[in-house]
Order: structure tokens, then sequence, then C-alpha cells
């Protein structure tokens, strides 16, 4: 058969080269993982140069990352020729980390969690963030999360579906045994994960947790329907 007639994977389609997403057998399936780390390193370089605060640069990042949130729940409601817009909270949490992480990284978010302290507020969690993996923040930026970018996107989703919510990232220390570079946890289950040990990257000792705070008016949305 004459292969140079079948139709490229359209760009939409496929996710960043983190883990989970390239191997042997699905390398051309992704967009080349060092593209987006240098892509990613200019942006934040681009951003530092125009700010005089680790926070301003921080909502420079978001900002940068909410449009492709709101672009990324157009476009994934397309494919699913969904009809109906979510109204349930934890089911756009579950869309976030589940279909959104998928469509961008190849995989699912590592958990999804509800704070035991706080009932407004849920933690997305990624042990192992591409937007920080090779980024190296200076010592004088040493409170910088280079992650907010996907914080924004974040934020761009869950405003675009009527969810308005204060996302922020967080980098939270490993606790011994949670998470190693083989990619399993403490529940001994494996994942797929593409770790740093495997791209010559010293292992991590830092997770990305994603802090959602909801409105008062969705909570209370949300709680009138259980009623």
């Amino acid at each position: 058969p004459n292969t140079m007639s079948r139709t490229p994977a359209n760009i939409l389609d496929r996710p960043l080269g983190g883990r989970g997403s390239r191997n042997s057998s699905t390398t051309d399936q992704s967009v080349s993982q060092s593209a987006f780390a240098y892509l990613y390193s200019e942006l934040v370089q681009y951003h530092q140069t125009r700010v005089s605060s680790i926070s301003d640069l921080e909502r420079r990042l978001e900002s940068s990352g909410y449009g492709i949130g709101l672009r990324m729940l157009e476009l994934l409601t397309y494919r699913a020729r969904e009809s109906k817009r979510e109204t349930r909270l934890m089911n756009i949490l579950q869309f976030v980390s589940a279909q959104v992480w998928k469509s961008l990284f190849g995989k699912p978010a590592d958990s999804l969690e509800r704070s035991i302290d706080h009932a407004d507020e849920f933690m997305i969690v990624d042990y192992e963030p591409l937007t920080s993996t090779y980024i190296s923040v200076p010592s004088d930026l040493g409170q910088l999360s280079v992650d907010a970018f996907l914080s924004g996107i974040i934020a761009g989703v869950l405003d675009g579906a009527g969810f308005h919510a204060r996302v922020t990232a967080h980098s939270v220390a490993l606790e011994e045994g949670e998470y190693n570079a083989s990619g399993t946890g403490t529940s001994g289950s494996s994942s797929n994960h593409h770790s740093s040990e495997s791209n010559n990257l010293p292992p991590r000792k830092e997770k990305a947790v994603f802090l959602v705070k909801f409105a008062a008016e969705v909570l209370q949305r949300d709680g009138n329907m259980d009623r």
C-alpha cells in the first residue's frame, strides 16, 4: 500500500510528549517534549523580563494558560458532540483531571482529592507536571511556581463551563514511599509515567498540587441540586 497517501493525525489530537505518551510505538503520535520544554522556557523568560515580583509572574503564566483552558473546553466538547452542559461540581472536576489532562499530556492526573478542612477546596495532583520538569528556578525566584500555567488552564476550563473558581499551583514535598521514579505509588499500582529517571533527570522531590477553590455561588448551586 502507498503509505504516502495516509492522512497525518491532526496536531490537536496529539498529547504533549509527556509521561505515558512517549514510547517506541507512540512517539510519532505526540508533540515533541523537547519542543514544548523550549517554548515554555521562552514563555517564562519573556514574562520574567516584564514583571517586578514573583506573584506578577505567576499571574502572567496563569493568564497565558487561561485562554488555552477555554479553547480546550470547546475542543473536547465539540469532539464529544455533547449537547448539554455539565452542571455538577464533581463531574466537571473529573472532566478536568481525566479528559483534559489526558488530551494534553496523554495520561489523567494522578489524583483528585477533596480538602478535609475546607469543603470548598479540591486538589488535582500531578507527580510529574511537564511544565516544571525541565525548568530550573533560580534561587532569587525560589518561591515561583512555574506550574501556574497549568492552574490557568484549569481555571479557563472551569470558568468556560460556568464553575468560577480560584486555582493556584503549589509544590508539595513527597512523603517517603509516596511515589518513586518507576511510577509506582504507595498502593503498589503501576502507572504510565514517563519518569524523570528515564529522562536522565534527578528524581523529583515534590509533586504539583493544583488547589481549586470554588466561588460561594457555585457551591450553593451544587448543594441545591442535592436537595
